[in-house]
């Protein structure tokens, strides 16, 4: 059912943890499944993120993408932190069943809430970024669970 990486990031999730005075936070949640995803992010002044760490309460597909997505944005600029989706989450996972892509939604929403937080607190504007929205309801995403 899942793939080897699934289950790797699940045992060993790389990441866990809180950053202190983080740059940026990001929250959200899928009210329906009760994962909660909470990414944080220290960026540099040359707006590269140079640490990210996460908080999650879900199942194991929560973590693992929780844990990949901060695999793939650590290092990068935020400009490249934005190209980040779902899609790349899973790829990266080799794959999730149907019944959980909205675990990958969730990790890409929590990075731009995090780039949102951290765009909020600098004052700045982030080509693409949108204002988050705290619940990610599966009809939004166009796919079927």
């Amino acid at each position: 059912m899942y793939s080897d990486k699934v289950m790797d990031h699940f045992e060993n999730p790389r990441n866990v943890g809180e950053i202190e005075n983080a740059s940026g936070i990001g929250t959200v949640g899928n009210a329906k499944c009760g994962d909660i995803m909470r990414i944080y992010l220290d960026i540099d002044d040359d707006g590269i993120i140079r640490d990210c760490k996460f908080k999650t309460f879900g199942c194991g597909a929560a973590v693992a993408t929780s844990s990949m997505a901060t695999e793939l944005v650590k290092g990068k600029s935020i400009e490249e932190a934005m190209k980040v989706t779902n899609k790349a989450v899973m790829e990266a996972l080799d794959g999730l069943p149907p019944v959980k892509v909205h675990c990958s939604l969730l990790a890409e929403e929590a990075i731009h809430a995090a780039l949102w937080d951290y765009a909020q607190k600098k004052g700045i504007h982030i080509e693409g970024l949108v204002q988050p929205k705290s619940d990610i309801h599966e009809e939004e995403s166009g796919e079927e669970y």
